[in-house]
């Protein structure tokens, strides 16, 4: 995992600027979502779907058991891209995603932007992005950000 830049002593803002990317370059962030996580995204988002909370219900749907939220999930991507990198500044402009398996309460997710293409005259980076629980993908997509400069605003 590449560590985050630190901007000039003037600039306190962490991360990278557009000039410090290349294409290659990654950033993770993990965490263990609970139930408590789970109730706290439900309470935010209203979704209570029986498939995060009631046993018996999630034990006779297809995933065989309860299932952390998807955009739950997807929402560490964002952690990534605004807190790790490029980081603060930036401007999250699209996300695609494909869930591929369930993520289960309990569950430590992995999620990971590389630096797939630079795109000078816009200022913008696209990445790919992933979550994992262990060595299996559970989500894979794309993202765009519009990143800072040091010369001024993206």
């Amino acid at each position: 995992m590449e560590q985050a830049a630190v901007a000039t002593p003037d600039d306190a803002r962490p991360g990278y600027f557009f000039e410090d990317l290349a294409i290659g370059m990654s950033a993770e962030f993990s965490r263990v979502i609970n139930d408590e996580e789970m109730r706290l995204f439900a309470d935010l988002t209203g979704d209570d779907n029986p498939l995060h909370f009631d046993d018996d219900f999630a034990e006779r749907s297809r995933f065989g058991g309860r299932i952390v939220h998807g955009m739950c999930t997807a929402a560490l991507i964002s952690t990534v891209i605004g807190t790790r990198m490029p980081g603060p500044g930036c401007i999250y402009l699209t996300q695609t995603l494909r869930f591929t398996a369930p993520v289960r309460p309990g569950d430590e997710v992995v999620a990971r932007a590389v630096v797939d293409r630079l795109i000078p005259e816009r200022r913008r980076v696209e990445f790919e992005t992933t979550c994992s629980v262990g060595e299996r993908t559970v989500l894979a997509g794309r993202a765009l950000a519009q990143v800072p400069s040091r010369d001024g605003p993206a």
